[in-house]
């Protein structure tokens, strides 16, 4: 059966989740994170896209960004993501894929969903007990 082709409205914000492969751990170190966010921020240099959230966990991210068009978010999505899956590799001598299969994304339709993202993101390393309270979260992002 065919995939559903993604929906991607200009400039609209979209709710990008990436997994790890068998989501397993893709962000074990502190060097890791900051190597995803210097892809990122690579990537968001390379492509006409807009980043208004975001936060890593260790076997997926979840990303709030607002695309020109669909080219725009392959360019970003390509491009941080290859930059990652060489930084991986090469870091642990082996080869393969680092991602889950397709990036999920989702259309954000409403203000009232766009907050409520806004707070899942910024929760979610609370829920699964990464950090003890969102104020943890101000002092990791330094």
């Amino acid at each position: 059966m065919a995939r559903l082709p993604r929906v991607v409205v200009s400039s609209q914000p979209l709710h990008i989740v990436q997994w790890g492969n068998n989501r397993q751990d893709i962000f074990e170190k502190e060097e890791d994170m900051a190597r995803i966010k210097e892809d990122i921020a690579y990537a968001l240099s390379q492509s006409d896209c807009h980043l208004h959230a975001y936060v890593v966990m260790s076997n997926h991210l979840h990303l709030l960004i607002i695309p020109a068009d669909k080219v725009q978010l392959s360019r970003f999505m390509q491009t941080m993501a290859n930059r990652y899956v060489r930084f991986f590799n090469a870091t642990r001598n082996r080869t393969g894929t680092t991602w889950e299969g397709r990036f999920k994304s989702c259309l954000i339709g409403s203000e009232n969903y766009l907050f409520t993202l806004y707070r899942y993101i910024e929760m979610n390393p609370v829920k699964a007990n990464t950090v003890e309270g969102a104020t943890d979260l101000v002092l990791s992002l330094r």
